[in-house]
């Protein structure tokens, strides 16, 4: 299989043209570097902005499948989401999704499966509710980002089988959800955020590959939530990731403290969602890391 990716640079994109490499395939990315980090003749780095219309739509000639996975950061480092730093979130997902659609529609053939990323955010916050993918969207800011993103992946459908990946938080080594948190954990002064009580999914690097290879192999369609089957309170994963590292987990970041410094941005720190990945499930995939122990262990080698 030839695939084309959008994102396929950052920190899950590596992750899948690794494994799409390992099992043979061949793999396009479109970044706005030159370098090319997998030293591997079997992937083809085509320079350009995925934002923008350009040459670089024409290397979808003869790929099978895209994965769409580009999207700039909304909290790392944490920022504030002013107007301006709001139209480069979007922009980064919208329009980066409106002009992949474009660039398959003008290929021939096109390429016959599209899986575009997306977040559990679609869903806001829902305090203890259990969240699967019939749940409604939120009303705040990712929740609408989320729909306009996926709305922007569905005008695909008419040439594409779409699946739409709403991704929980990812825990990886190297990058991921961790990143961040580490260096205080480290020193210990890690703790809750907000009241602690809110519910945080989560899934391991390795079971958002293997639930993208699921559904491109597969015949899913529609929203697809990539999370472990077993999402956590804020301070179940705090207690968990001290205990992993062997670090106090006495310090608290108070709801107050995160809306002062990130305005609306706190949003995604303070939200409850209970998501659970019922389709894939359903669908016979087995989740590699169900539990947050092990994955935290096997994320930091412990």
């Amino acid at each position: 299989m030839k695939v084309f990716l959008t994102g396929g640079t950052g920190f899950i994109g590596r992750h899948v043209v690794r494994a799409l490499l390992e099992r043979g395939d061949d793999c396009v990315v479109v970044s706005r570097q030159d370098a090319n980090p997998w030293d591997d003749d079997r992937v083809r780095v085509v320079r350009g902005d995925p934002t923008r219309s350009g040459p670089w739509q024409s290397a979808l000639g003869g790929c099978d499948a895209v994965i769409n996975l580009a999207g700039a950061p909304l909290v790392d480092p944490p920022h504030r989401w002013t107007t301006a730093r709001k139209n480069v979130i979007r922009a980064s997902r919208v329009q980066t999704t409106l002009t992949m659609v474009e660039a398959m529609r003008a290929a021939a053939p096109a390429p016959a499966v599209l899986l575009s990323s997306s977040a559990v955010g679609y869903y806001g916050s829902h305090g203890d509710t259990t969240l699967d993918e019939t749940a409604p969207p939120g009303t705040d800011f990712l929740a609408r980002l989320c729909v306009e993103w996926e709305n922007a992946a569905r005008t695909a459908q008419d040439v594409a089988r779409v699946v739409l990946l709403r991704t929980a938080p990812v825990l990886g080594p190297g990058g991921g959800v961790l990143a961040p948190m580490l260096t205080p954990f480290k020193l210990g002064l890690g703790g809750a955020w907000g009241s602690g009580t809110q519910w945080w999914s989560w899934v391991h690097i390795a079971d958002v590959v293997g639930i993208v290879l699921f559904a491109l192999d597969g015949t899913l369609t529609g929203a697809v939530n990539v999370t472990a089957p077993t999402p956590v309170r804020v301070a179940e994963f705090v207690e968990a990731l001290g205990d992993v590292l062997g670090r106090p987990t006495f310090a608290r970041i108070p709801e107050f403290a995160l809306r002062l410094a990130l305005g609306e941005a706190a949003e995604t720190l303070l939200a409850s969602q209970r998501v659970l990945p019922r389709r894939a499930q359903d669908g016979g995939y087995t989740h590699r890391f169900p539990e947050l122990r092990p994955a935290l262990a096997e994320v930091l080698g412990r």
